[in-house]
């Protein structure tokens, strides 16, 4: 039996907590300090990484999205996360809302935007740079990014984690404590548990001070442009510090307060957008634009789901090393996504929670790259903004204020570009610390909510090692070391799916809880007993 560890004192479980910091500082300092040594050293391993297992981070998408499949199809998607007779905790809406905004984040406003010029400059399969041909591989390329694969990974290891949580009501929503069901209680409960959880939490705060870094520059890309002001580390600072305070305020309130109104305002807030952009700017081609790209997306999956161009010659394309990276990346990020998820879907059906979370943000995030790649495409074929100059000669983000600022109402189009940045990074940010806090806190998750002090000081942990790097501009080291952390969480990941499977095998969950109706139908159709 688990022992309840929410009876120890104090906020955080330290044997978990400080390893992790310590592990973090160890490498972000050495790292930061001899930056170009540390980004040369770590670049090779990974490039060595990924061209010894360029095929596995294919199939780990794959393999994942069938896992997805199955368990949402088969007895397995019937389960309930917690009491069969309650009802969901969100509407449909608010749940869709609440993992669009975990899922996506700022950076679906940087990969709309941009990413088609990126592969526009370095195309796939023998298209010449800059042809109409390149630049629609491109744009269905960003589409692409955001896709059943990689909310597969995303989600894939959430049926553990709820399971344990609103089924078997364990107090320590932990990756260990889903796998004791596998390696017993002395591995859970000792070293091998520890090191599990310290895995975790490695990941998500290095990732986290990651996406801070990278996100401020979508932000301060646009703020500089509207502002007629200079790039500087002081913008970064004030917009980093505006982030925090409504991070901060938004995980303090928690899910119900400041989570889950957040993103459904930012929800309406980018439709309204999207909306705007049509009606202000090119709207028919837009939507011809995007016709197109979802039908050459279609007709071209297969080719960019396992491209590794084994028979190819000259220089990798953009699509080949960066799909690769973006699985690897996104694998560190993956148990973060899933434990919240598992938080927030009390109520819901396995399969509820698995088709919500790789239908609702595909679509969102096809139609933001659907609006915001078509208007970059174009400016660009119309002569009016040199796109794809500016990826080749400067930072790719310069783009988007510069394609933003061409409109009618440019700055009033460069504002709400901004609010909604900055509100996707907020509720991915506020998720995170509230995830972390629950992670390492020690409370029992099954009937309280994290410690809302502990979500401050995660707040501010994650910003100050985000702001040394940022000064310092030890960013890009960490972010290869985030990318290189997936490697083991991809094997995390896929114990947590067995432990899913094996623990409602064990409490046959299928036939004791499921909704009324799946039940008798059951009973009905297999001639078992009534358990009504």
């Amino acid at each position: 039996m688990s022992k309840d560890k929410s009876s120890r004192k104090g906020l955080i479980d330290y044997k978990i907590f400080l390893p992790a910091i310590i592990i973090i500082i160890g490498i972000s300092i050495p790292l930061s300090l001899y930056e170009d040594e540390s980004l040369s050293l770590l670049n090779s391993i990974f490039n060595t990484v990924v061209d010894s297992f360029s095929w596995g981070y294919l199939w780990y998408g794959i393999i994942l999205l069938v896992a997805g499949l199955y368990f949402s199809f088969s007895k397995y998607g019937k389960v309930v996360l917690g009491d069969p007779m309650e009802k969901p905790r969100f509407t449909l809406f608010e749940y869709a809302s609440i993992l669009v905004a975990m899922g996506l984040g700022s950076t679906i406003m940087r990969t709309a935007m941009i990413e088609w010029g990126n592969v526009a400059v370095s195309p796939p399969f023998g298209a010449e740079v800059g042809s109409d041909a390149a630049i629609l591989w491109g744009s269905a390329y960003s589409m692409f990014l955001w896709s059943f694969q990689v909310f597969a990974v995303f989600v894939m290891a959430a049926p553990a984690m709820g399971y344990i949580l609103h089924v078997k009501k364990r107090p320590m929503m932990r990756i260990s404590e889903a796998c004791r069901v596998l390696f017993g209680d002395r591995f859970t409960d000792g070293i091998g548990g520890i090191v599990l959880d310290v895995l975790f939490l490695i990941s998500i705060l290095s990732g986290a001070a990651v996406t801070l870094g990278l996100g401020a520059p979508i932000v301060t890309y646009n703020l500089a442009e509207l502002l007629n002001i200079e790039l500087s580390f002081g913008l970064t600072l004030i917009v980093t510090v505006v982030w925090v305070l409504l991070f901060s305020i938004s995980a303090y309130l928690g899910i119900e307060k400041g989570i889950k109104r957040l993103s459904t305002l930012n929800m309406y807030l980018a439709g309204a957008f999207a909306v705007f952009i049509m009606v202000i700017g090119p709207g028919v081609f837009i939507l011809n634009y995007f016709t197109d790209t979802v039908g050459f997306l279609i007709s071209n999956y297969a080719d960019i789901s396992f491209h590794t161009n084994a028979l190819g010659s000259g220089e990798t394309s953009h699509i080949e090393s960066n799909t690769i990276f973006w699985f690897a990346y996104n694998a560190t990020w993956a148990m973060l996504h899933s434990v919240f998820a598992a938080k927030i879907s009390r109520g819901r059906t396995i399969k509820e929670m698995i088709l919500t979370y790789l239908l609702a943000p595909t679509m969102i995030s096809w139609i933001a790259s659907g609006v915001l790649g078509g208007l970059g495409v174009y400016k660009y074929l119309n002569g009016e903004v040199a796109v794809l100059d500016i990826i080749s000669n400067q930072d790719p983000l310069a783009a988007i204020p510069a394609i933003l600022s061409s409109l009618p109402l440019g700055n009033i189009v460069l504002i709400v570009f901004i609010i909604i940045a900055m509100i996707f990074l907020t509720t991915t940010l506020d998720s995170t610390t509230y995830t972390i806090a629950s992670y390492a806190g020690t409370e029992n998750m099954s009937k309280a909510e994290p410690s809302r002090n502990l979500r401050i000081i995660i707040a501010a942990i994650i910003t100050i090692v985000a702001l040394i790097l940022m000064r310092i501009g030890g960013l890009a080291p960490l972010e290869v070391v985030s990318g290189l952390m997936g490697l083991p969480i991809i094997f995390i990941q896929f114990l947590t799916i067995y432990a899913a499977k094996k623990m409602m095998d064990k409490d046959r969950a299928w036939i004791t809880n499921v909704r009324e109706e799946d039940k008798k139908y059951y009973n009905k159709n297999k001639g078992k007993r009534s358990f009504d």
